[in-house]
């Protein structure tokens, strides 16, 4: 039965594995950690049961071990997007309108294996029902990343993620949920009790943290930027649910207000914060809050949306991120690295590319440890909710998961290299297992 399922799987476009054997060692290899400045040259990796089990010079591959010579590239950790939608990016808006379920999950699958070919081999997935893919990929039925699922945003009516009709209000107590809701695509909740049932929900659906939209946002229709989604008392229940599982909530938010709000609150992820003032910014420093940004600007691949209200909400707000980093970066403020990619196949190829555009506000270096290492410290946030205890994300380090590139050239020198896998990743493996190999 698996055969024939593996079998199925390839003629849809699915790939398995290229080897799938458990013990690999790779030799004379320039590693990159994700934690240190320096290249540590001419190092053997050895690869047991999906970790790393040793690093060291002049390693003796165990009996039936697959060898690979790691001479001339620079090995790297598997990358991390720590914004990422598994049912929004690859499906065009008008599924939304026009589509169902059915093909959003379809098309979010078919986009899992691209994702984990462009070198991303761990996703904190925010918003969406990535759940089944999920269950796919880690059975090894799928190909794609490690998913770290929010399940559907939540959103107050009138919020960031209600997407229901213009003639869907007012409601009537005893309509049944819209479709998209009723698929866990997204939810709409009001209220204290309300709002703490959906939490429960969608962390019963296996969420490893809570999203909630928090204010206003780009590609929404009723929602202005400046104001506050949610009150004190309807976040705080969010919070306080997400800590009964020992996990955290993370807000999508640009403005002061809101993010102050959410902070006290006790939310810990402030999803893009473009109009953030410096104020604030010391508030969630001094709160330990992380700020997941992502490197948006009005340049050649710059969003686009079919009305104009969006459009006038997404310069707003692209004119924001270049100062918001600048002076994150400056006080010091824990920032993660994303891309949000919505309803574009197109866009979403370009991940990579999202990656190389961070060299605008950081060094190589620093790029290439906030999408690996420092991504990784945040995924940890979810405590016992993570679904991949059995080592480390975003290291090359013995007992870490064995998640590993092989980069023809050196990106700390070369940030260029990661905007194009295709020509550039010689090797992906994903928890001991290769994807892709082109030595």
């Amino acid at each position: 039965m698996r055969k024939l399922l593996l079998v199925a799987l390839v003629c849809l476009g699915f790939s398995s594995p290229l080897w799938a054997q458990t013990t690999i060692l790779f030799q004379n290899a320039n590693v990159f950690n994700g934690v240190d400045k320096n290249i540590n040259r001419g190092v053997d990796i050895l690869i047991e049961d999906g970790l790393i089990k040793s690093i060291g010079p002049d390693l003796v591959a165990p009996e039936g071990a697959k060898t690979i010579d790691a001479s001339g590239h620079t090995m790297i950790p598997g990358l991390i997007d720590a914004h990422w939608h598994t049912s929004y990016c690859c499906a065009a808006q008008s599924t939304v309108v026009s589509g169902d379920v059915l093909e959003i999950a379809i098309r979010g699958a078919i986009g899992a294996e691209a994702t984990l070919l462009r070198g991303f081999t761990t996703v904190r997935d925010v918003g969406g029902n990535p759940f089944s893919t999920k269950k796919m990929i880690d059975a090894g039925e799928l190909v794609g990343p490690r998913i770290f699922p929010s399940g559907p945003p939540i959103s107050q009516t009138s919020g960031h993620f209600d997407y229901r009709s213009k003639q869907s209000v007012p409601t009537n107590p005893g309509d049944a949920l819209e479709y998209w809701n009723r698929n866990a695509i997204l939810i709409v909740a009001d209220g204290v009790p309300e709002v703490t049932k959906r939490a429960r929900e969608i962390l019963r659906m296996g969420a490893t943290q809570l999203k909630i939209a928090g204010g206003g946002g780009v590609s929404s229709v009723y929602d202005p930027l400046d104001v506050q989604e949610y009150t004190y008392e309807e976040m705080r229940a969010i919070v306080e649910v997400a800590e009964t599982w020992n996990t955290y909530v993370a807000a999508h938010i640009f403005t002061d207000k809101a993010t102050q709000t959410a902070l006290k609150a006790g939310i810990k992820s402030i999803e893009h914060g473009n109009l953030l003032s410096e104020e604030t910014l010391r508030l969630m420093k001094k709160e330990g809050a992380w700020l997941s940004v992502q490197p948006l600007i009005n340049d050649e691949d710059a969003f686009t949306f079919d009305d104009p209200f969006s459009t006038q909400k997404w310069i707003q707000v692209t004119d924001g991120t270049d100062r918001v980093i600048k002076l994150a970066k400056e006080i010091g403020v824990r920032m993660a690295w994303g891309t949000d990619m919505l309803f574009d196949p197109a866009t979403a190829a370009k991940q990579g590319k999202f990656v190389v555009k961070m060299e605008r506000w950081f060094t190589p270096y620093e790029v290439m440890k906030m999408v690996t290492s420092d991504n990784a410290e945040l995924l940890q946030m979810a405590g016992p909710r993570n679904p991949y205890p059995q080592g480390q994300l975003g290291v090359i380090a013995e007992g870490a998961h064995a998640d590993i590139i092989l980069v023809d050239g050196n990106p700390l020198e070369k940030l260029d290299l990661i905007a194009d896998p295709e020509q550039n990743f010689d090797l992906i493996m994903k928890g001991g297992k290769i994807f892709k190999e082109n030595l």
